[in-house]
């Protein structure tokens, strides 16, 4: 990794599930590309709604209002 590369996360488009499969790809300047395999680490459901919210912070904020 040189730091000049692009990084694109597949597999979280649609439904997230905690500890899923997910795929890196590396896009390097020079036109290479490498897939890596990846466990995601959101590892229960309610990160997995921490997730969809934007983060915990957003999460909370959101329920307050709800309240």
């Amino acid at each position: 990794i040189a730091g000049d590369e692009e990084f694109d996360l597949f597999g979280i488009e649609n439904d997230i599930r905690p500890q899923q499969d997910v795929t890196l790809v590396i896009r390097g300047k020079d036109g290479s590309r490498r897939e890596v395999p990846l466990l995601l680490r959101i590892d229960t459901p309610i990160e997995v709604d921490y997730f969809r919210h934007g983060g915990i912070m957003p999460y909370v904020l959101r329920e307050l209002l709800a309240a």
